[in-house]
């Protein structure tokens, strides 16, 4: 990636303070939302449909105006500089939107004069050997399939090197196979600088990706931290346990949140881990007379977590 500008270094890569967007008819997008996002993250962006995040994200492409606070992109005003801020973002759509009788490179071409790349400077092919498509180079993009229009996106965003790059929803109804080719590739972009911001309704991906994630909810920031200490809010734990005899009554077990006959030799146990021990759980299975011969137990994860904060759950 280009050198940063030593004076913009410690700036977040994109910061909004109080963003509101409210549409014609009444509706509210976004309630005052303030977000640092910082540079060289890989910063995941979730909440559930309708939230805000679409227009969160075309606000700072400038696709939406909005109605009240200010948006900064790679440190440039988006409203004082919003030639710099659009040059210092790459954003990959969630539509497959292109011209059918233009071909990758003309497409990749095509984008790079519009922002202004000098010929020498472009690298149209090696961006298409990137994302695995300098064979469908002179290709009509009508015969690309889903994947490949897909892969042919980033390329896009990618064309004047932007030091940020949001990726919005960028697996969306691919297959796993390449899901995970995609995966790799944002991966690399990372590790070679750049600022990657991923909205995804799949929150293993934002899970195994992603190392701070904030969730916006009805138009506000409903949290925002690093990944680990979101997943520490996550506080139910289960434990399943295989009995050595058969039961027909759900035994009552102090501490335990829920109890559930799954067979007549197997128990779900869910349980809050922040109040109790796993060893208690099993000392009361103990004190009810029951003996244990297997145990198997998961921690909550991210959806869990997700589904408490956005309320969600039901």
């Amino acid at each position: 990636m280009s050198a940063l500008p030593s004076a913009r270094q410690s700036q977040a890569a994109i910061r909004l303070q109080g963003l509101e967007k409210i549409y014609a008819g009444g509706k509210r997008a976004l309630d005052g939302v303030s977000l640092s996002i910082p540079r060289g993250s890989m910063f995941g962006l979730l909440g559930p449909n309708g939230a805000g995040k679409s227009t969160l994200i075309n606000i700072l492409a400038g696709l939406v105006m909005k109605t009240a606070g200010t948006a900064e992109v790679w440190g440039f005003d988006i409203d004082v500089n919003p030639r710099n801020a659009k040059a210092s973002l790459g954003v990959v759509p969630q539509e497959l939107l292109f011209d059918a009788f233009f071909t990758p490179f003309e497409t990749l071409e095509l984008q790079a004069g519009l922002f202004g790349v000098p010929k020498a400077s472009r690298q149209t092919m090696e961006l298409l050997r990137k994302v695995r498509l300098d064979d469908k180079a002179h290709a009509y993009s009508r015969t690309l399939s889903g994947g490949m229009k897909r892969r042919l996106l980033i390329a896009k965003a990618l064309v004047h090197n932007p030091p940020v790059v949001i990726l919005d929803e960028p697996t969306a109804g691919v297959d796993i196979e390449l899901r995970q080719m995609l995966w790799a590739y944002v991966r690399e972009l990372h590790a070679a600088g750049t600022t990657v911001v991923l909205t995804t309704h799949y929150l293993e991906e934002a899970e195994a990706l992603c190392d701070r994630i904030a969730i916006v909810n009805h138009g506000r920031i409903v949290i925002d931290t690093d990944t680990p200490s979101l997943l520490s809010q996550a506080r139910e734990k289960r434990v399943v346990v295989v009995l050595q005899d058969d039961i027909s009554v759900v035994p009552a077990i102090e501490g335990a949140m829920r109890v559930e006959l799954l067979d007549p030799r197997r128990l779900d146990i869910l349980y809050d881990k922040a109040q109790v021990q796993a060893g208690a759980i099993l000392a009361g299975l103990a004190a009810a007379g029951l003996c244990v011969v297997d145990v198997t137990t998961r921690e909550a994860d991210l959806e869990d977590v997700f589904l408490q904060l956005t309320g969600a759950a039901t």
